[in-house]
C-alpha cells in the first residue's frame, strides 16, 4: 500500500513538474524574439526599446551591446520594473531566454502587465 501511495505522489509530482515546464516553455516562445526578428524589427527604425540584463559577470566576459541599448543589472530591473515602459514594444537581452534570471523578468513583466516585451539571447 505504502509502494503505491509513493507511486502515485511520484507520478502526480511529474505531472505537476511537467505541467509548469511546458506552461513556462510557451510563455517564453510567446515572448520571445529571434535575432534575426531583432534585427528586422531594429533595421525598420520602429520605435522600440533595448534593455541588455545580462548578469555583471557575463557582461565582464562580452561587454559588446546592441547599439542604443540601456544597460540594466536584472536585480535592478526586477526590484524597479517601472524602467522599462508599458506603452513601448520592449526588447529584453540576455545571455540565455531559458535561464532563471530571465523567467523571473518574464513573469515580472506579465504579472504588472506588460503584454509588448519580448526577450532574446543573441545580438542580431
Amino acid at each position: 500500500m505504502a509502494v503505491a501511495l509513493t507511486a502515485i505522489c511520484a507520478l502526480v509530482l511529474f505531472i505537476v513538474l511537467w505541467v509548469k515546464h511546458t506552461k513556462d516553455r510557451h510563455e517564453m516562445e510567446q515572448h520571445s524574439i529571434t535575432p534575426e526578428g531583432l534585427h528586422t524589427l531594429l533595421a525598420s527604425r520602429q520605435d522600440v526599446l533595448l534593455f541588455d540584463i545580462r548578469q555583471p559577470l557575463d557582461f565582464l566576459a562580452d561587454s559588446e551591446i546592441i547599439p542604443g541599448a540601456m544597460r540594466l543589472s536584472p536585480k535592478e530591473l526586477l526590484e524597479n520594473p517601472s524602467l522599462i515602459p508599458k506603452e513601448k514594444d520592449s526588447v529584453v537581452y540576455c545571455t540565455c531566454p531559458s535561464d532563471k534570471t530571465s523567467r523571473a523578468i518574464l513573469h515580472r513583466a506579465l504579472a504588472l502587465h506588460f503584454l509588448r516585451a519580448f526577450l532574446t539571447d543573441q545580438v542580431p
